[in-house]
């Protein structure tokens, strides 16, 4: 039974090839590296013979068998510990909140190097690429949350009207109680830290579920937090289906999901029942519309920093096609072409400049998106693919037809398809004819055209002549709309996305007025009439006991 065992988990870790390569590394002259029996030896400890190694993921499954499987009496008990110590006060005060954060902070400094690591064995993503996009951008969210934190937490001064004279009011921001956050596996570092912090200045306890797409990174995450973070109100949540329908059964003060529609409909559902808010962030079909009087350098190096420098493609706001018209299009192709090659090489899928395909069902999902019947012949770059290597070269395609896959759904991956027009006012009738994307890039120096793209095009964000760079700015929010999500989070917005923002009016004791009162009386209604009127003189009147009459 262990040896089929065995094997089959041998195919599940040869699926992102980190298992393989270990054992080419082991054994360097053996084309087919032996596979894994092992010994048990008196202490309980596996040893392995020079002739069979084993799969860590059997390990895994050994372990779990003597541990308990984490089911919805485990969830509800995880979520009852925890609003024990959300209901006892702990997670409210400022002292804690600036704990956990410079805990934070503490643990992507030191950990710098684990963090790269497992980035690299989940997504091979370049040492570069993981330090600008996932561990500066935790680290800002963090140093921001710590500079600000005193200022958010102050309640907001709000005015009063004149029916509640004399009065003052504000807007006191309190933390909705336990939350749970669902991480995705693209960037598993940064969303998953990025909105824990915003739970954490906001004062809830967390239960965070990272995504076991990304198993390295998911059993950092795990070890970091329970090490660095009070684990009596933070805690990590390790699994995949089973453990994530577990956690969805039970009652939550807020669900911050982030991945793709088909399961956000999964997440919005379970949260219904139960009446729970939810923050949404998914994504869609980011246009790229490209202008003929631009600096056509720099920007088909920032088309390509935001398509294929962002985890090759995987990323939820990456450029998901272009449009441009007819005329331009062979211009922008051949620096495009130029410029792709400046970055990865001419054989670009042996860069260490790029990241992999996550797995190989979704390597297996581009390429059948690169077979379809009127999609193999419309590409004009790359194209090539190596299943071992789990690497897709960067892939551009001219004028696929609208009715293929590839133009339908979310492409999430290094290809890129260019739509051509006759002239860039047509583009917005393509992309309004789409579900509304996460966001939309427009490469242009016509102020006119600038002006009609931020009015007609509806999308998450936007960004003008650059690609991504927006989500780097705190000030702005960064969030769906539509089939892109709902919500949104960054920098203060992350904290109002877990507060519950509280409508406080205080009163003393005069002020006094007989209108409100019973029996009620023409008089009456006709002082309560003047009184809501907004008009200043007659009010002041009324309130001498004048009538304007």
């Amino acid at each position: 039974m262990m040896r089929s065992l065995s094997l089959e988990l041998f195919h599940v870790c040869s699926v992102d090839g980190g298992y393989t390569r270990s054992l080419r590394n082991q054994f360097p002259k053996q084309r087919n590296p032996p596979l894994p029996i092992p010994v048990l030896k008196k202490r309980k400890r596996l040893r392995f013979t020079h002739s069979s190694f084993i799969c860590s993921a059997t390990l895994a499954v050994m372990a779990d068998e003597k541990k308990k499987v984490f089911d919805v009496e485990s969830a509800a008990s995880l979520v009852k510990e925890l609003r024990g110590s959300f209901n006892a006060g702990k997670t409210k005060s400022y002292e804690w909140r600036i704990a956990q954060l410079k805990g934070i902070e503490k643990m992507i400094d030191e950990r710098e190097k684990d963090i790269i690591e497992a980035l690299h064995e989940d997504l091979s993503k370049p040492e570069h690429e993981a330090f600008v996009s996932e561990i500066s951008m935790s680290k800002g969210a963090c140093k921001l949350a710590l500079k600000e934190l005193g200022h958010w937490m102050k309640p907001e001064k709000a005015k009063t009207s004149m029916t509640t004279y004399p009065s003052s009011a504000e807007i006191v921001s309190e933390p909705l109680g336990v939350v749970l956050v669902i991480s995705t596996w693209n960037y598993p570092l940064l969303l998953s830290i990025d909105p824990v912090i915003g739970a954490i200045a906001a004062g809830n306890a967390v239960v965070l579920k990272p995504s076991e797409i990304a198993p390295a990174t998911s059993t950092l995450l795990s070890k970091l937090l329970e090490e660095y973070l009070d684990n009596s109100s933070i805690r990590v949540v390790e699994g995949a289906v089973a453990e994530t329908t577990a956690l969805l059964e039970q009652k939550w003060d807020k669900i911050f999901y982030t991945g793709s529609p088909r399961v956000g409909r999964i997440v919005m559902a379970a949260a219904a029942k139960h009446l729970t808010p939810v923050t949404l962030e998914l994504g869609g079909k980011c246009p790229v519309v490209v202008d003929s009087n631009v600096n056509l350098q720099v920007a088909a190096r920032r088309i390509i920093a935001g398509k294929w420098g962002c985890n090759n493609g995987q990323a939820c706001i990456a450029p998901d096609y272009i449009i441009t018209t007819k005329d331009f299009a062979p211009k922008l192709i051949d620096v495009l072409r130029h410029e792709l090659e400046e970055f990865f090489g001419k054989n670009p899928i042996e860069s260490e400049d790029m990241s992999r395909i996550v797995s190989v069902q979704q390597f297996k999902r581009l390429t059948r998106l690169l077979d379809e019947d009127e999609v193999s012949d419309k590409i004009i770059i790359g194209g090539q693919s190596d299943e071992n290597q789990l690497k897709i070269a960067p892939t551009i395609l001219v004028d696929v037809p609208e009715d293929t896959e590839i133009m339908k759904e979310e492409i999430f991956g290094p290809l890129l398809p260019i739509l051509t027009v006759e002239n860039l006012e047509e583009s917005f009738d393509v992309i309004n004819s789409k579900s509304k994307p996460l966001a939309a890039y427009l490469f242009s120096e016509n102020k006119q055209l600038q002006k009609d793209f931020v009015n007609n095009i509806s999308a998450g964000g936007m960004l003008i002549n650059d690609t991504i760079l927006h989500l780097t700015v705190s000030s702005l929010p960064f969030g769906g709309v539509g089939e892109s999500g709902m919500g949104s989070y960054h920098g203060k917005f992350s904290f109002d996305a877990f507060s519950h923002k509280k409508a406080v009016l205080y009163r003393g004791f005069t002020g006094e007025s007989p209108a409100r009162y019973p029996p009620y009386t023409p008089g009456k209604l006709k002082l309560l009439k003047t009184l809501t009127s907004g008009n200043i003189v007659s009010i002041l009147l009324a309130l001498l006991g004048f009538s304007k009459d």
